[in-house]
């Protein structure tokens, strides 16, 4: 079932229902006001291997769901933007050795040759908001890549998440990234990022990335005050909230350090460029921390499930405005 977007939708454009699958139950829960989560494919369709990609999302599925609220997966199914996977579904992509990545703008080449699709944050954040979903759980956002000064390197999610506005829960960057950079770029694009308690950015696979954030929350209610404001305040942009992974799944820094300035190392003698860059990078992480980073990857995404879950509820109680 298509449902009609809401009013404020992203890049100022109006969304066709009839170009999105809407879920009845997603549908409802939006209509009625109840929480529910948004989550992205492209985590069991590119992030993790198989078959653990497929069984980390329907378990997180059960975990949104054992904590009252309705989950959200997003993908494409057959060229079709789809708000509200099916098991069925989570499993034929999670499967599917011909599914793509998409971020926003493969999303028409997708719907126009009927491709399958795992959506990223920026198509995930699009798509969300377009069915008129408020919170976003993820595991670690893209930004600016190393050397990106001479290359223009930068992932969309960047530009997307200035003009759509959810909350995005993340525990912060991939380890990859150009974190200094992409918190410059998130600050040039007027994109707030807040601490869940913590006044660090997390690091991703470690609980900090080495560098300050001026805004910090406490509780799932002062992020939901946040967002309140900001739609209050007709802004644009998401409320990032940087969710650090638990002490003890995180991996050594140092150790980290090394790991990935050999990915890199790797990355630039083998010419992988563009999209396949950060999953090129991550396996490479992956394969030489014996499969540790795999294991925090999963745990911190778990976390952030669990708060984004917090959050929705909290968007939805007594005070909660339907924009």
């Amino acid at each position: 079932m298509s449902q009609t977007p809401t009013q404020h939708t992203p890049f100022a454009t109006v969304v066709d229902p009839a170009a999105l699958d809407v879920s009845d139950e997603v549908r409802e829960a939006v209509r009625d006001g109840r929480p529910v989560l948004a989550m992205e494919s492209t985590i069991f369709t590119h992030g993790l291997p198989r078959p653990r990609g497929g069984e980390v999302a329907l378990a997180a599925e059960e975990q949104v769901r054992a904590a009252g609220v309705v989950p959200a997966t997003i993908g494409v199914v057959d060229g079709v933007p789809t708000v509200g996977m099916s098991a069925v579904q989570i499993d034929q992509l999670a499967g599917d050795d011909d599914v793509i990545k998409a971020s926003v703008r493969e999303l028409p080449v997708a719907r126009a040759t009927g491709a399958s699709a795992g959506t990223t944050i920026a198509a995930t954040a699009y798509l969300a908001h377009a069915a008129g979903i408020e919170v976003f759980s993820t595991g670690g956002l893209g930004g600016v890549h190393h050397g990106a000064s001479s290359t223009f390197d930068e992932s969309a999610d960047l530009v997307t998440l200035a003009r759509v506005p959810v909350v995005l829960v993340s525990s912060g960057a991939k380890a990859i990234l150009d974190i200094p950079a992409t918190l410059e770029r998130f600050e040039t694009l007027s994109v707030p990022v807040i601490g869940y308690r913590t006044s660090r950015y997390p690091g991703f696979y470690v609980r900090d990335s080495g560098y300050p954030i001026g805004q910090r929350v406490e509780s799932a209610e002062q992020v939901a005050e946040v967002y309140r404001a900001s739609r209050a305040l007709g802004l644009p942009a998401s409320v990032l909230v940087g969710n650090p992974i638990s002490e003890p799944d995180s991996l050594d820094p140092a150790a980290l350090d090394e790991v990935i300035e050999r990915a890199w190392a790797a990355a630039e003698e083998q010419g992988v460029r563009g999209q396949a860059s950060t999953p090129f990078l991550l396996d490479f992480i992956r394969r030489e921390t014996g499969d540790a980073s795999l294991e925090a990857n999963v745990a911190l995404y778990r976390g952030n499930v669990a708060l984004g879950c917090e959050i929705a509820s909290a968007l939805t109680g007594p005070g909660a405005v339907r924009i």
